[in-house]
């Protein structure tokens, strides 16, 4: 009802959370053997396909500190051994498009790609439970960070836009593709969750014009293609992306998700200026969630959720995802004022 501009009893929770934020609310009182999406109420669960090369994984090397990885898109990553920061990448499988064409013939359609046991009763399992099931999928810019680094990326946008459109088309055809094996195979799903960071603090990673040229014909498929299956579209898109919208909206992406605060995405701001043409998923700054002082939070959650929340067209989600300098006491908190100020 939510995501199609209808105001239900409440405002839905979902949340991203770190493991290592679980990992310390351990030991501040979150019960063992229970999960945050279950004990906060978490009204949204995702399942994927694997749509990488499927290239062997395998570990490098291992410290006390730091675990350097071979990924299944054959890119060497080195991280902190908890994975609470961005991965250093070391390296990347495709330096030129040749490499990509050698690359290319493995991405094709396979039953092999998804977890046909776990995943597929813990899509039943979800489902009994009433939450808001999406098929999850990182596309587009995002995606083929993955495969080149990205001032080499960027340089492609500019001298290689039919290489660019090539990636782009590859992957969405096999994100569609598995997706239709999936609901064949008897996943049950109401939306689709699409990962596409397209911008930083200051704007997009590359102008409206080559978006408009390369990414946008592709997210106006994948739109279509899910729509006609009844599941609506929302977009995760970190930075600002405020210039892209119009796009957006045009392409049938029903809902943005984060708006990050740092970043100058505002949601009243966007809900004033496009109203019910998408819904708005985060937009709540995670940085007052460390404070002592309890003041600038319930300020932010009360302004923010009870404008956004006209008309419907608003899920609570922090403006990016719950880093582990939160408390458990603090962020119980925040789920207790949406409550309070979700109410319809």
């Amino acid at each position: 009802m939510t995501l199609n501009h209808q105001e239900a009893d409440r405002v839905p929770i979902v949340d991203n959370i770190w493991q290592a934020t679980v990992d310390r609310w351990r030991n501040e009182g979150l019960p063992s053997g229970i999960e945050p999406a279950d004990y906060f109420g978490f009204e949204m669960v995702g399942f994927g396909s694997d749509t990488s090369p499927q290239y062997k994984e395998e570990v490098i090397s291992i410290d006390d500190e730091y675990i350097t990885e071979r990924d299944s898109y054959g890119g060497v990553r080195k991280n902190h051994r908890d994975f609470t920061t961005t991965p250093l990448i070391v390296d990347y499988p495709c330096k030129e498009r040749a490499d990509w064409e050698k690359l290319k013939p493995r991405l094709v359609p396979s039953d092999r790609r998804i977890d046909w046991v776990s995943d597929l009763r813990g899509n039943q399992r979800e489902r009994s439970l009433g939450r808001y099931i999406t098929f999850n999928a990182i596309v587009g810019y995002d995606k083929l960070q993955k495969y080149v680094a990205s001032e080499r990326l960027l340089r492609a946008v500019l001298r290689e836009p039919e290489w660019m459109k090539d990636m782009y088309w590859t992957d969405a055809n096999l994100v569609m593709a598995m997706c239709d094996r999936m609901i064949d195979g008897g996943f049950q799903f109401d939306g689709a969750f699409l990962f596409c960071d397209l911008g930083y603090r200051h704007g997009s990673f590359f102008s409206p014009r080559h978006y408009e040229d390369q990414l946008h014909p592709v997210f106006k498929e994948l739109c279509d293609f899910f729509h006609a299956r009844d599941m609506q579209v929302i977009l995760h898109c970190c930075g600002n992306v405020k210039e892209l919208i119009p796009y957006f909206i045009e392409e049938g992406i029903d809902c943005i998700q984060p708006l990050e605060v740092k970043a100058g995405m505002d949601v009243i701001e966007l809900k004033e200026e496009y109203g019910d043409q998408m819904a708005y998923m985060g937009g709540i700054d995670v940085r007052l969630m460390n404070l002592e002082d309890p003041e600038p939070l319930e300020k932010e959650i009360r302004e923010k959720i009870s404008a956004a929340k006209v008309g419907g067209g608003y899920v609570y989600h922090s403006d990016h995802s719950v880093p582990n300098t939160v408390s458990f006491k603090n962020y119980q908190r925040v789920i207790e004022l949406v409550g309070k100020y979700g109410k319809y």
